[in-house]
C-alpha cells in the first residue's frame, strides 16, 4: 500500500475509512511494527502492547486525524520520562 511501510504483509488492505479509539499497556520497541522506523533504535519501530479496542468510534474525527507517527514517538518519550521518575522516586 502506497500510504504505509511496513515489515508485515496483510491479507487485505482497507481504505481508512473510520477512526476507532484503541487502548494499550504501553508502548514499546518493535522489529516488526514501524511506527518511527530508526527513531529510538536502529532497525526498530513502535507498537502497542497489549492492545484492544475501547468499543468507542471516533465519529468526531476523519481518519487523517488520527495520532500521527510523531504523536506515538513523543507518548513513547513521555512514557519514558514517567518511568525514570517513578524509579528515582522509589
Amino acid at each position: 500500500h502506497a500510504r504505509v511501510d511496513s515489515k508485515l504483509v496483510p491479507d487485505v488492505w482497507l481504505v481508512p475509512a473510520v477512526v476507532l479509539e484503541v487502548a494499550g499497556s504501553e508502548i514499546t520497541l518493535s522489529p516488526i511494527h514501524t511506527a518511527a522506523w530508526d527513531k529510538v533504535r536502529k532497525d526498530a519501530g513502535l507498537a502497542i502492547r497489549f492492545p484492544r479496542f475501547t468499543g468507542k468510534y471516533r465519529d468526531d474525527k476523519e481518519p487523517e486525524q488520527s495520532t500521527t507517527t510523531e504523536e506515538i514517538l513523543e507518548m513513547y518519550h513521555k512514557q519514558l520520562k514517567k518511568v525514570k521518575e517513578q524509579s528515582s522516586t522509589a
